[in-house]
């Protein structure tokens, strides 16, 4: 395993645990909602961009 496949692991994963934190967030409502919602939406947007570019970086080397 290269060190892009360890990359792209680790930022899926990062990516579900931020997800899950957002559910939870969602799911507890009030004001903990109000203060964290936004700020996990933005942190699994960019870690969902992380894996993308991580993706074409890999698919460019596989290519080379």
């Amino acid at each position: 395993m290269n060190l892009i496949t360890m990359l792209v692991i680790g930022a899926l994963i990062a990516t579900v645990v931020v997800l899950g934190l957002g559910l939870r967030s969602m799911a507890r409502g009030g004001d903990y909602d109000r203060e964290h919602a936004e700020k996990f939406m933005w942190e699994r947007v960019a870690l969902q961009g992380l894996v993308i570019v991580l993706l074409l970086v890999a698919a460019v080397m596989l290519n080379t």
